[in-house]
C-alpha cells in the first residue's frame, strides 16, 4: 500500500511531537499501562508478576520504538517492534496464555492516540496542518501497532509449537491438570512427575521479574528451598522462562528469607501444606494467589508464606477498600513514623509482649512503651479494643512496604 509524504510542515510537526512523547512525565506512561491492563481478559496477566513485568516492557517499547522512529523520519511507516514483544510471546505460551494479552497493546494504543491527539493541539492550531498531523499519525499508529500485534502472534504459534516437544512442557502439562482438577491416573502423573502424590503437599512459586532470567538461578532457589526444608521428595517444574513452580513432601518452616542471595532478583511465593491429589492442587493455587498478591501489593518482600498472609490476601482483594479499611482503623498512626506502626505491630505479633516485642525489634523494652504510648494518641480507638483491626491494617502497610523499621521514632 503506498504511503503519502507529509507536507515539510507537518513532518517537523511531528518530528516535534515525537520529541515531546519521548521525554514525557511518568505519569502519562503508567495511564498507559493501567490501560493496558484495564480489561477482564487482562486480569490474568495483570496479577502475574513475571507477564505483567514483560507485558509493561513491551508497551513501553512500543511507545519508544515508535516516537524515536518518529524523531528520525517523521511520518514515515514505522516497522514493527519485534524485540521486547516477542520475548513476551515466548513466556505467554510457556505458561500457557493464548494470543488474548497482546489486547493489552491495542488497549493501550487507545490512551496513546488521546496523548498525542493532546500534543498536536498543543504545536499547531492551522487546520489544515492539524488535519494531516492527525491523519497521518493516526494511520501511523495503527499499522504499527496491527504490524507489531501480527509478529507477535507469528512467534506465539511458533512457540507453541517448539512447546509441544520435549520433557519439561509434559511435566509442566500433567501438572497444570492435576492443579485444575482433572481426571489424570495416579500412576500416569506420578511416573511423568517422578513425585509421588500420596503425601503432604507444600507447594512453591519461585520467580523472577529480569528482562533476562537466569533459569539455573531460579533452579537453585528451588533447591535450596527443598534442602532447608528437609523435604522427603521434591518436584521441579519449569513453567516459563522466569518461573518455577515447586512441590515439597511435608511442611515447609517459615525462616525462608536467609535462603536468598541478597543480590538476586529471586522471590518465593509458599503455599499452605496438604495430603493428597487436594493438598497438591490446593497447595499451589495457595501460592499462586500469594504470588499475585506481592505483586498486586508491590511489596518489598521477598518471601511470603500463605499462612502469613491470608489475612492480607482476603483484606486487599479490593484495594480501594482496603485503604479505607487502613484510613478509618489507624487514623494519624498511618502516617506517623514508621517506627510507631513497627512498634505496635511487634507488640501485637508477640501477643501484647512488650519485652518479646522489643527483642523482635532489637531495641530496648522502654523504646517500644514509649512508642506503644505516642501510637495510642494517634489511634482513633485505643489498642486494647481494636487490636485485632490494628494489627490487619499494620500487615497491609507492611506488605505494601510503607511500614519498616529505617525511619526514627518519638
Amino acid at each position: 500500500m503506498s504511503w503519502p509524504t507529509p507536507s515539510a510542515r507537518v513532518r517537523d510537526l511531528i518530528r516535534r511531537g515525537a520529541e515531546i512523547a519521548l521525554s514525557a512525565p511518568p505519569e502519562w506512561f503508567d495511564e498507559i499501562i493501567t490501560a493496558s491492563l484495564a480489561a477482564t481478559a487482562m486480569r490474568r496477566v495483570a496479577d502475574d508478576p513475571e507477564l505483567r513485568a514483560f507485558t509493561v516492557r513491551g508497551t513501553r517499547a512500543n511507545l519508544i520504538h515508535w516516537a524515536a522512529a518518529n524523531v528520525r523520519n517523521p511520518g514515515a511507516p514505522v516497522p514493527a517492534n519485534t524485540e521486547e514483544p516477542i520475548e513476551a510471546a515466548r513466556n505467554l505460551v510457556r505458561r500457557g496464555y493464548d494470543e488474548t494479552g497482546l489486547d493489552a497493546y491495542r488497549l493501550g494504543r487507545n490512551v496513546a492516540w488521546r496523548r498525542w491527539m493532546q500534543i498536536a493541539f498543543e504545536l499547531t492550531d492551522d487546520p489544515d496542518d492539524l488535519r494531516e498531523l492527525l491523519d497521518v499519525s493516526a494511520r501511523s499508529i495503527d499499522e504499527f501497532i496491527d504490524a507489531t500485534i501480527a509478529a507477535t502472534t507469528a512467534q506465539v504459534r511458533e512457540e507453541r509449537e517448539q512447546l509441544t516437544r520435549g520433557l519439561d512442557p509434559e511435566r509442566r502439562e500433567i501438572a497444570a491438570l492435576l492443579v485444575n482438577g482433572a481426571p489424570v491416573g495416579r500412576q500416569r502423573a506420578e511416573r511423568t512427575l517422578g513425585y509421588p502424590l500420596d503425601q503432604a503437599h507444600t507447594a512453591a512459586v519461585v520467580w523472577t521479574t529480569a528482562r533476562h532470567p537466569a533459569l539455573a538461578e531460579l533452579e537453585g532457589a528451588a533447591e535450596a528451598l527443598a534442602r532447608h526444608t528437609r523435604a522427603r521428595s521434591h518436584l521441579r517444574v519449569v513453567a516459563s522462562a522466569g518461573t518455577v513452580w515447586v512441590w515439597l513432601g511435608g511442611a515447609v518452616a517459615r525462616d525462608l528469607d536467609r535462603l536468598l542471595d541478597p543480590g538476586s532478583g529471586v522471590h518465593v511465593a509458599v503455599g499452605s501444606t496438604g495430603p493428597g491429589l487436594d493438598g497438591f492442587r490446593v497447595s499451589h493455587l495457595d501460592a499462586v494467589s500469594t504470588q499475585q498478591m506481592m505483586t498486586r501489593l508491590d511489596t518489598p518482600q521477598r518471601v511470603a508464606t500463605f499462612a502469613d498472609v491470608e489475612g492480607v490476601l482476603l483484606l486487599t482483594a479490593d484495594p480501594s477498600r482496603a485503604d479505607r479499611f487502613v484510613a478509618r482503623t489507624l487514623g494519624p498512626l498511618e502516617t506517623a513514623a514508621p517506627a510507631l506502626r513497627e512498634a505496635v505491630r511487634a507488640y501485637l505479633r508477640e501477643q501484647c509482649n512488650a519485652s518479646r516485642a522489643a527483642t523482635r525489634l532489637f531495641t530496648h523494652r522502654n523504646t517500644v512503651l514509649r512508642r506503644l504510648a505516642r501510637a495510642g494518641e494517634l489511634l482513633p480507638r485505643p489498642l486494647g479494643e481494636d487490636g485485632v483491626n490494628v494489627a490487619m491494617a499494620l500487615e497491609i502497610m507492611h506488605w505494601r512496604g510503607v511500614s519498616g523499621t529505617a525511619a526514627p521514632g518519638r
